[in-house]
């Protein structure tokens, strides 16, 4: 099963997250099927790859709960039922 999560990147003190498809079974920093964009927290900046993740949520991906808070800020939730 793949889901759709944050992965952190950034340095110390100043994290900044990419938001990836990954399996399930792989650890927080371990290899993703594809870079789907980044959070950055501190300055409040997304960017998305919105094809590559209505390729992943139509296949039936599943985003964690933060994923899913920052994919509707977007209005992407719209665009699918949930």
């Amino acid at each position: 099963m793949v889901k759709l999560r944050l992965k952190r990147c950034g340095r110390k003190q100043r994290a900044v997250y990419r938001i990836v498809a990954i399996d399930v079974r792989s650890r927080r920093e371990g290899k993703d099927l594809r870079k789907l964009g980044f959070y950055d927290p501190i300055k409040n900046e997304t960017y998305l790859n919105v094809p590559s993740i209505l390729y992943f949520l139509e296949r039936g991906a599943q985003p964690t709960e933060t994923v899913r808070d920052i994919l509707k800020k977007k209005g992407l939730f719209k665009e699918l039922p949930k």
